[in-house]
């Protein structure tokens, strides 16, 4: 039985790797990478400490084989990650559209609108919620 063979049986029924893992190991790679920066003593242990402590987690992890939690960890860290980056790519778009356009909020469910920057009173609806409200653009 080739080496490839044996790993695969090894590995099956455990969790690998995913999105929650490659987050840690980038955090590893930073930590690891900081500790050769900073001067300080305490810190470099206190960094070296965490950075060894996050290896052991991301190990547990890999070779667990409690499929379900770590699919619900995984699940909810994605969760946290899409909130973020979706805030930040707003950002990027409300920058990138400024002068041709104006985000309002939805009053009702709170989604972002994007509407054309006309001066004025205008009526909109809302495309997710199909909520009527109206907006003031002063410029």
């Amino acid at each position: 039985m080739k080496f490839r063979d044996k790993l695969a049986r090894f590995m099956w029924g455990r969790n690998g790797i995913d999105a929650l893992y490659y987050f840690h190991f980038i955090l590893f790679m930073v930590m690891w990478i900081l500790q050769y920066i900073v001067r300080a003593d305490l810190a470099k242990a206190l960094i070296s400490i965490a950075s060894l402590l996050l290896a052991g987690l991301m190990l547990f992890r890999f070779f667990s084989k409690n499929l379900t939690k770590r699919r619900k960890e995984n699940q909810q860290f994605l969760n946290i990650w899409r909130s973020i980056k979706n805030f930040f790519v707003l950002q990027k778009n409300k920058a990138r559209d400024f002068k041709s356009f104006t985000y309002k909020k939805c009053p009702s469910c709170k989604a972002n609108i994007r509407l054309p920057r006309k001066k004025g009173t205008h009526n909109v609806v809302c495309p997710r919620c199909k909520n009527r409200f109206e907006v003031k653009n002063l410029f």
